[in-house]
């Protein structure tokens, strides 16, 4: 008998008034699989994660929980008594002192750490923390996650993925983070025109079939508009002169009718500004230097910014990122030095706090207020329709009101916006916060074309390598790295760098307590060779780890093959969390073994 799944969501319709979110989707989580939901803002993701809370009800379906599992829901924005400690609001076990420890280790990864502070002192995004922290810490069976990476920096990111990919969790959940994604989910349900479709592997795996789902879509919309043409004009003779032809033809006409007026997005167009122009100045830190009482944000800091230069900006929250942009906007002075702003630049600011809108406005109006046109150059220009268009608002999206836009269709209009200014310098805070992944590509493909400069700032790790050649690295206490390469360069260096380092203190530890290994008085400068015994362990390590690569290989095609069913689905997918530990555990062997 096939294992009942955690979650079964059975022919689930929402719509509000004559806006229909979804009609009759079905999908389920099994124990162990871990779920990505990706859709497009204001299509019906926030809705559907509020159905599975039980905060609202649908039109129709169900929504079935197995009834002896445990379920741990992260809200996008969760609500505390202002009144209640850390502690207590994030654990409720008391007596429990095993828990309890697990609670503070969790919390001080999500770096709060003042367990007794009253939650009401505590901002939005420490509150996410808290609320995010609850969840892991009560040790669900299944784990409901509405954006569990905003509010986190890099290093809280990466402990992140490396704390749900351990073991046989079972989750699902909204993020527009493509890295983590990738990293953590091994299926990819995708909420698209009203339905639901289900990619059996990780984020890599979902665009590829994606793609070649829309292609097909494509080639059976065509193939339909050309048979259309045919029989439309058979539809449109005379009664008589059909004759008596079959009635099904009839009946087939108007299901080939549907499938013909059929639109797909077409994101060909890019958008190529000629008309932008900034000069060779473009700013100078002359040895600025910034702190806030004991917290140093810079001391001494010069960096002469290049034309056309796209950076990015990485460090934890609290290490001065958001500071150093209001400081080169002119919002906030340095207490020593200055910087020197060329005269051709012009700022488009895309800032955390930026996003205040007239409710009662209309989207396009909103857009038009700022100018009716961007000059293209060469005789061309783009409406403000138009670039709502781009950044995928319908024609009906943009007469209607703003108060019925979603969290992040807002979002998104605040950023089109900025681009209405045509400006030659993006300063990009935290773009991607509830950008839905869609727009996030079309995003990074206007700034590979924008012929300007651009300085982003973002714990995004892939739209950071898709956009900016050129980090500075803010470590804290004024000490800011500057790289040359993008993000996945940057962590590959530091690897490095942290093995070398590492290395170089075992040797100086070996010299200093003259316990080098296999040497002798006299022969200080030959290195210890392995011995037989390790060199076979080495040759079976190799073997081994060959193996369970292969057998790993194999059960990610039989997962993303669509052909399981639920106890295959749930044993392989157990069996591959285990293959993944025992490949890291004899890896880390081999590579102490290469190294003797």
């Amino acid at each position: 008998m096939a294992e009942i799944p955690f979650l079964d969501v059975q022919n689930l319709t929402k719509s509000f008034g004559a806006l229909v979110l979804f009609e009759n989707i079905s999908f389920s989580v099994a124990q162990g699989q871990r779920v990505g939901l990706i859709a497009k803002n204001g299509t019906g993701k926030s809705t559907l994660l509020s159905l599975l809370a039980g905060n609202d009800s649908p039109d129709s379906g169900s929504i079935i929980f197995r009834k002896d599992i445990k379920v741990g829901i992260l809200e996008q924005s969760p609500v505390f008594d202002p009144e209640e400690t850390v502690l207590e609001a994030c654990f409720n076990h008391e007596g429990e002192d095993e828990k309890i420890l697990k609670a503070k280790q969790v919390l001080t990864q999500l770096k709060i750490r003042d367990l007794n502070q009253p939650m009401g002192q505590l901002s939005g995004g420490q509150q996410k923390r808290v609320a995010l922290a609850n969840v892991l810490i009560t040790e669900p069976d299944l784990l409901i996650l509405d954006e569990p990476t905003n509010h986190l920096d890099l290093e809280m990111i990466e402990w992140l993925e490396g704390f749900l990919s351990r073991g046989n969790k079972t989750l699902l959940m909204v993020t527009h983070d493509r890295f983590f994604l990738d990293r953590v989910c091994s299926v990819i349900i995708e909420l698209d025109d009203r339905t639901v479709y289900t990619y059996r592997g990780n984020y890599a795996y979902y665009l590829e079939k994606r793609q070649e789902r829309i292609d097909n879509k494509r080639a059976e919309i065509e193939r339909a508009n050309n048979l259309y043409r045919t029989e439309l004009e058979w539809m449109r003779r005379q009664p008589q002169a059909r004759g008596h032809k079959a009635k099904y033809r009839e009946d087939a006409f108007y299901e080939l009718e549907k499938v013909a007026k059929q639109r797909m997005e077409d994101r060909q167009l890019r958008l190529k500004s000629a008309n932008v122009y900034i000069g060779s100045k473009i700013f100078e830190c002359q040895y600025i230097s910034k702190a806030f009482d004991d917290l140093v944000i810079m001391k001494d800091f010069y960096y002469n910014f290049s034309r056309y230069e796209k950076m990015g900006i990485l460090g934890n929250n609290g290490t001065g990122k958001s500071t150093f942009i209001k400081m080169l906007l002119g919002r906030v002075s340095p207490d020593a030095g200055k910087i020197e702003i060329g005269e051709t630049v012009k700022f488009g600011y895309f800032s955390q706090e930026g996003l205040q809108f007239d409710d009662q406005q209309k989207v396009i109006d909103v857009i038009t207020n700022i100018a009716d046109y961007i000059n293209l150059g060469g005789r061309k220009q783009l409406s403000a329709s138009q670039l709502l268009q781009y950044f995928l608002f319908t024609p009906e999206q943009q007469h209607n009101y703003v108060y019925k836009l979603s969290g992040g269709e807002r979002r998104k209009l605040y950023l089109c916006t900025v681009l209405m200014q045509n400006p030659n310098f993006l300063v990009l805070d935290e773009p991607t916060n509830d950008l839905d992944i869609v727009t996030l590509q079309i995003l990074e493909e206007y700034l590979a074309d924008f012929p300007g400069c651009v300085i982003v700032v973002s714990h995004d790790r892939y739209f950071m390598d898709k956009v900016v050649d050129h980090l500075l690295v803010f470590k804290g206490n004024g000490e800011i790295q500057d790289f040359p390469g993008n993000y996945t360069q940057y962590r590959q260096w530091l690897a490095m760098k942290t093995k070398s380092e590492a290395e170089k203190q075992q040797k100086k530890n070996e010299t200093s307590t003259g316990k080098s290994t296999g040497r002798r008085d006299g022969n200080e400068d030959k290195p210890r060779k392995l011995t037989y015994k390790e060199r076979m362990e080495m040759e079976r390590l190799e073997k081994e780890i060959g193996q369970l690569e292969e057998e790993q290989k194999s059960i990610e095609d039989a997962l993303c093959s669509g052909t399981l069913d639920v106890d295959s689905l749930t044993d392989k997918s157990k069996r591959l969390a285990a293959i993944k530990d025992e490949i890291d555990e004899k890896s880390m062997r081999w590579l102490e073994l290469s190294e003797i």
